[in-house]
């Protein structure tokens, strides 16, 4: 056995290799484990994974990802059919993704915190098996029991919380640079494919059984399968071993230090605002576009009003649909131009998600205001808008994951979490159903007021989107030097250098 430069390689264990670290100070680490050995020497054990595992790892991450997006816009799928079932109004129909985000949301530092300092892979399976229990909860509930509706909605939140915080820096400590980008774009790109096979699977189960709770009932299967895999095929690599190289890991920071941290971070911040404004806007139509098609359909007197379930919600599956292949080439090309203008252009990152942002903005407008007069008109500007605010989506993650040194990002991912729905689409689902509502008293019981109520609120959408453009374009301004600098803190931070030792055998 050779040792140099205080690296022992010690046995390679099926596809993973096994390292010892030798350093002179005995300290903490992330998930290295550590020995202490004769004068105060530390072996650092770390298992760096094979590209095999690591990209097993990533196929795994992403399933998961998609089926939690899945669970999220089935609801919006089959709301007329909840509507109708437990006769509520607009606004209490958006409680439901009110209560699932705000759950989401308030969790996300919980789990930012547990995930930056103890097992990413524990506390992942914890959550997907709250998830599952509580999805397939969900579907046993009578009508009179629409609060115990909203409660399973505000717990299945607990659940996604787990993992969506934890799951992306997984991602950054297996891959790094180019490669990191790449991983990076198919996790996020299941989230518009997701979203869309949500409304898809939704419509189609509630059709073919002619019951909605089947709807609720398939994602819980399939996750069962994503738990089994993500207890036997994935791991918990060490925190920044991707940014070294496995050769220095980073030491945790107490929280309170990696919030100042943080708030100090102009990019992080100006990024975070920018991605508010798109969970706005994109979860305010995500939830109410289907029913508003549906509205407008029988304004012009296309189809006939649902006065009892099973609802006609075509609707829901055509906008899948769209949303699945939108998704997937707005994904595909902002990765595209990204790795393109990347190395020649230092901020093009923040400029491609303003580019997105405001372009989407007239698009959407135009879709909300053709409904009027011309169904095809409408969808082929919501397929354009959705493709423009797709271009986003695996260019915020690999934002944060740049701009945040390694032992700091499941913090980071956490309090743009929390940040982008509290103020974002944990309230605008019920804020547009609040307005739908309030503008419907004026001329209530009419088919055609039914949709101007629903149009006027969603036309507030188009004008986020233009306040999220101006912040992308703010960060814009900053993310060269906070970049350089999370490099260089990243580079300084590591442990002391491994004391050389001599040569044996």
């Amino acid at each position: 056995m050779m040792e140099t430069g205080g690296i022992v390689r010690t046995h390679q264990d099926g596809d993973n290799i096994h390292l010892n670290l030798r350093t002179s100070s005995a300290q903490h680490y992330g998930s290295i484990s550590e020995n202490q050995t004769e004068n105060g020497i530390t072996s650092l054990k770390v298992t760096i994974m094979s590209p095999k595992r690591s990209y097993i790892a990533v196929a795994v991450l992403c399933y998961i990802n998609l089926l939690n997006y899945m669970d999220r816009y089935t609801i919006a799928g089959i709301l007329l059919n909840i509507q109708q079932y437990f006769k509520i109004n607009d606004s209490t129909a958006g409680l439901l993704q009110t209560v699932f985000i705000c759950s989401f949301m308030l969790l996300a530092p919980v789990f930012g915190y547990l995930g930056d300092r103890y097992n990413r892979k524990l506390i992942m399976v914890g959550g997907l098996s709250v998830w599952i229990v509580t999805t397939l909860g969900s579907s046993f509930i009578t009508e009179s029991y629409f609060w115990v509706l909203m409660l399973m909605r505000a717990l299945v939140g607990t659940g996604e919380a787990s993992y969506s915080t934890i799951a992306p820096t997984i991602i950054g400590d297996l891959f790094s640079g180019t490669q990191r980008t790449l991983m990076i774009s198919f996790f996020y790109i299941f989230i518009p494919v997701g979203s869309g096979l949500g409304y898809i699977i939704g419509s189609t189960v509630a059709t073919a059984t002619g019951d909605w709770r089947w709807a609720l009932r398939l994602n819980p299967i399939l996750g069962l399968l994503g738990l089994i895999l993500l207890i036997f095929l994935t791991t918990n690599p060490p925190r920044g071993a991707s940014d070294t190289h496995g050769e220095t890991l980073l030491e945790n920071t107490s929280y309170l230090e990696d919030i100042k941290s943080l708030m100090k971070n102009r990019s992080f911040i100006w990024s975070s605002l920018g991605v508010t404004a798109m969970a706005f806007v994109t979860g305010a139509l995500a939830f109410w576009t289907p029913v508003f098609l549906s509205r407008a359909q029988v304004m012009q007197g296309i189809r006939p009003p649902c006065s009892k379930e099973p609802c006609d919600t075509s609707d829901s599956y055509i906008f899948g649909v769209v949303t699945v292949v939108t998704g997937i080439l707005g994904v595909a090309i902002g990765t595209l131009v990204s790795k393109k203008l990347r190395d020649k252009v230092p901020n093009a990152d923040p400029l491609i998600c303003a580019t997105g942002m405001l372009s989407s903005s007239p698009c959407l407008f135009l879709a909300i205001i053709l409904a009027y007069n011309s169904i095809p008109a409408t969808y082929v500007f919501i397929a354009i808008g959705e493709t423009l605010l797709s271009l986003n989506w695996a260019i915020l993650a690999d934002i944060l994951l740049y701009v945040v040194i390694p032992t700091r990002r499941a913090t980071a991912e956490a309090l743009q979490i929390m940040v982008c729905h509290l103020l974002g689409d944990a309230g605008s689902p019920y804020l547009l159903g609040a307005i739908s509502d309030s503008l419907s008293k004026y001329y209530p019981n009419t088919y055609l007021w039914n949709f101007r109520s629903l149009q006027y609120s969603i036309l507030l959408c188009p004008f986020v989107g233009v306040l999220g453009g101006l912040f992308f374009l703010m960060t814009a301004l900053y993310i060269a030097e906070d970049r350089k600098a999370a490099q260089l803190q990243a580079a300084g931070g590591a442990p002391p250098q491994p004391v050389p030792v001599t040569e044996s055998t």
